[in-house]
């Protein structure tokens, strides 16, 4: 008879422990800790010989990824999906996980056997939900089921040439005693396909829960165990969803994927910039235009400041797809180093389409919409800004300046504030239909916005003149 003893596991690190406690020992959590029964009884060594090769002697074939038929999918990817890997897809409920796979589907199957996994539905669901989303493939099969070692010896019965399983925490292993979706049941599930994955070279995407702090559902050697992890981000209220590799082995973890959802499904948006900017108000206060990288594509976004008067003994200070942290820094920057008094205002920070901004870049936008706010002045609606704003007031060194030059070109801006520093990277042999401006300091930023104005407003003036004559 097998024995069993009980251990605590860690959602977090998935380190074992023989009691339980509040506080892991191991990354200080708190509450993490999940009681799992286990076998312990001896198991025979193998006697299996391990093959080995030298790197030298290692070839592969020219077809090395599978085309999704998704080129946002296929940017994240780093390309294309690669033979052999295992991708973990995760997102909030109803973001459109199960919708994107279902999707690829239809141009996967024009060509290769797929196989579609479902433990959340059944075969005459997904079929309606297919429908829906205009999916028609003789070459997609599917499995309503939740055996893990059925589902893999079907796999390696039939040789799909890529699985979808949907989701990894219904899927179970029968010897282990604890129920499907716990810590354990779903490290040796994933484990279980990564195995079927590398011998059988199939790739293959699982899609996992997240749970209430917005985290992959289940230990964090889930992570570790896959080659990527995709998140999909975005407000299920808004049309918009941007899809985003945490993990990636076979390409960049800064490239995105926008998606809008729609009646018939999720549908690329090959111009993020155009979209993030549309209906954008015209002489308003409070409104920036920046430029971000999301890996080699630079995107436009807008940024909203609201600066209002508090009616609290402490104002408030709300961030949303902004650091919190980096949006004090600069509002201490600004009070210290311009003057400008925010102590009496709420501050309120808003990046448009559900974007979420990381890099330093985005500081001086976001400067110059606190500053249009505090002054009730709108900025003018063909500028963009970009720069790092330093604790004296500086305004320091970005990346891929030109690309993000050539990206407000495109779309119609007439005039942008750069660092000082990057005008000396800038090709000059490359004319530029935009002026370009290169500051050093926050107080250089403000005259150069006023000058600005100024010259527009005068060159309106001389061509409403001539057009009097």
């Amino acid at each position: 008879m097998a024995k069993q003893k009980t251990v605590y596991v860690c959602g977090e690190c998935g380190r074992e422990f023989p009691k339980w406690s509040g506080k892991c020992p191991e990354c200080g959590s708190w509450n993490t800790l999940e009681e799992v029964v286990t076998d312990t009884s001896v198991k025979s060594s193998s006697s299996r010989t391990v093959k080995y090769s030298k790197l030298s002697e290692i070839g592969y074939d020219e077809d090395v990824r599978y085309d999704t038929g998704s080129e946002e999918l296929n940017r994240v990817l780093g390309g294309g999906l690669v033979k052999g890997s295992l991708v973990l897809l995760s997102g909030d409920p109803g973001i459109g996980k199960s919708t994107l796979l279902l999707q690829i589907c239809s141009f996967l199957g024009r060509e290769r056997q797929v196989l579609y996994v479902s433990g959340e539905e059944s075969r005459r669901q997904i079929k309606l939900r297919a429908e829906r989303l205009n999916v028609e493939s003789d070459n997609l099969s599917l499995i309503a089921d939740t055996d893990c070692n059925a589902i893999i010896g079907a796999i390696r019965q039939n040789k799909p040439d890529i699985v979808i399983v949907d989701s990894i925490q219904t899927v179970q292993l029968d010897n282990i005693s604890s129920s499907a979706g716990s810590l354990v049941q779903v490290r040796e599930c994933t484990n279980a396909f990564m195995r079927l994955a590398k011998t059988e070279e199939i790739p293959v995407f699982i899609v996992g829960h997240v749970n209430k702090d917005g985290g992959i559902a289940g230990p964090k050697v889930l992570e570790h165990i896959v080659d990527t992890v995709l998140y999909f981000e975005g407000d299920k209220q808004l049309s918009y969803r941007i899809l985003r590799a945490e993990k990636n082995r076979f390409g960049s973890t800064n490239e995105i994927g926008v998606f809008a959802m729609s009646d018939s499904g999720l549908q690329e948006v090959q111009n993020p910039s155009a979209m993030l900017l549309s209906g954008r108000p015209a002489n308003v206060s409070g409104i920036s235009i920046l430029c971000t990288m999301e890996g080699s594509r630079p995107i436009l976004a807008e940024v909203q400041a609201l600066v209002t008067k508090t009616s609290f003994s402490s104002p408030r200070r709300v961030s949303n797809g902004f650091d919190y942290n980096r949006l004090c820094l600069i509002l201490a920057v600004l009070e210290k180093r311009t003057g400008f008094m925010f102590g009496m205002f709420d501050i309120y920070i808003n990046i448009i389409g559900g974007l979420r901004i990381e890099e330093p870049a985005a500081d001086l936008a976001v400067a110059a919409a606190l500053y249009s706010g505090l002054c009730d002045r709108p900025l003018p609606d063909d500028l963009f800004v970009l720069g790092e704003i330093g604790l004296g007031g500086e305004i320091r060194n970005c990346s891929h300046v030109s690309e993000r030059i050539r990206e407000g070109e495109r779309l119609g801006f007439k005039a942008c504030i750069v660092p000082k520093a990057a005008l000396q990277s800038l090709d000059r042999s490359k004319k530029y239909r935009i002026n370009i401006m290169g500051v050093s300091n926050l107080g250089q930023v403000f005259k150069a916005i006023d000058l600005y104005e100024q010259k527009k407003a005068a060159k309106e003036k001389s061509a409403t003149d001539a057009e009097g004559e």
